[in-house]
């Protein structure tokens, strides 16, 4: 049974040709580069077609992969290096720093609006946790052998993150924010 295995063990399965360890390898970590490409990209079809790209090429170069375990980091960059790709090939401009300001009684869809742009002011590896913790809501675990840092280093980024979101959101009208 392939889907108990742990990642090395289909790496290096995959690096010698087995197509089925491959395509459990894309199964679990599919959505964590979507996010990935979303944090840079902010358009989830680009995204992805970004981790998309990323698994072509890791595919391509897996065997040139030098440690199993390193997977989901290696992983992870490839994926950073096709959504910038992708960005550039957009020639996307920068967001504005200053939130637009809202009354207090706006509509849903207004501060669905509101908290997107908030996520969209987030330097892309805040971007990064934020979309791997709460919109796939993987573990710390796993979230750390994606991006390759310490369960603490997530927590810090995660902590940084929220208060820069409710920071935004603060100057964009809603009065209380609690993160």
């Amino acid at each position: 049974m392939i889907e108990g295995k742990p990642d090395n063990v289909l790496v290096e399965r995959a690096a010698q040709g087995d197509g089925e360890s491959f395509t459990e390898l894309c199964r679990r970590y599919y959505g964590a580069m979507v996010a990935i490409g979303h944090a840079i990209l902010r358009d989830r079809h680009l995204a992805e077609d970004a981790a998309q790209q990323a698994f072509a090429k890791a595919a391509v170069n897996l065997g040139k992969l030098r440690q199993a375990d390193q997977f989901g980091s290696w992983l992870a960059a490839i994926c950073r290096n096709e959504a910038r790709d992708l960005a550039q090939d957009r020639r996307e401009s920068p967001m504005d720093d200053e939130p637009p300001v809202v009354d207090s009684q706006a509509d849903p869809d207004e501060s669905c609006n509101i908290v997107r742009e908030a996520l969209n002011q987030l330097p892309a590896e805040a971007k990064e946790v934020i979309y791997l913790r709460f919109y796939d809501g993987l573990s710390y675990d796993r979230i750390s052998a994606v991006l390759g840092i310490s369960e603490q280093a997530i927590n810090g980024r995660l902590r940084r993150a929220k208060k820069r979101l409710a920071q935004y959101l603060r100057r964009s009208g809603f009065d209380e924010v609690d993160l």
